[in-house]
């Protein structure tokens, strides 16, 4: 395991248990994420680095019972609060580094990924990962429940010019990685950038 991997699980492990009451109003925003993807009834979907899976349902309701729902993460205690949540009936709950999927190329309509982009070793490449598995055309949404700035002063930091979900700084990667940009909002009450998987 990288030192990148493991600093995550580090990271998350001791967190897993009471991650979900330290964001407890997110949900309408995670549903408001989702719809923007545009999923239809059958289709296929990845929550990459799902955490407790506080995107399951929402994605769930996207597709229906006809529809696929998959929930990848790398820390065992974020899926185990999944399961704890009850959130494993709306999803099936893989553990699997999102920078190495375990699943077959073009097999996927969408990606949702909730703050996966700040924790991810080679941004780039893995992202062209999540492409790897999206059909063509199929699409990808990066977000946050809350904008750049807001998360940043949550934090005690400040913005830097190199800051990866900056607009100038997100489009050329994603371009990098076959995804083309199609959407891209940041304000505090949420971040959310919308992508297509090009062909």
């Amino acid at each position: 395991m990288s030192d990148d991997h493991t600093h995550v699980q580090e990271f998350f492990t001791p967190r897993a248990a009471h991650w979900d009451s330290r964001f407890p109003d997110d949900a309408p925003a995670y549903a408001t994420a989702v719809a923007a993807l545009g999923l239809r009834e059958g289709d296929r979907v990845l929550d990459a680095g799902c955490g407790t899976g506080r995107a399951l349902a929402p994605l769930r309701d996207a597709v229906g019972a006809s529809g696929v729902v998959l929930g990848a993460d790398l820390t065992p205690a974020m899926l185990e609060a999944a399961v704890r949540a009850g959130r494993d009936h709306d999803g099936r709950l893989l553990l699997a580094d999102v920078t190495a999927l375990p699943l077959r190329s073009g097999s996927l309509d969408a990606v949702f990924a909730a703050g996966l982009v700040a924790h991810l070793p080679d941004p780039a490449r893995n992202l062209r990962e999540l492409a790897r598995v999206v059909r063509p055309g199929g699409v990808l949404a990066l977000f946050h429940p809350i904008g750049r700035a807001a998360l940043a002063a949550r934090q005690g930091r400040t913005i830097t010019p190199g800051d990866l979900r900056a607009e100038p700084n997100l489009r050329p990667l994603l371009a990098a990685s076959e995804w083309r940009m199609t959407s891209y909002v940041d304000e505090d009450a949420r971040f959310l950038a919308l992508a297509a998987r090009e062909s």
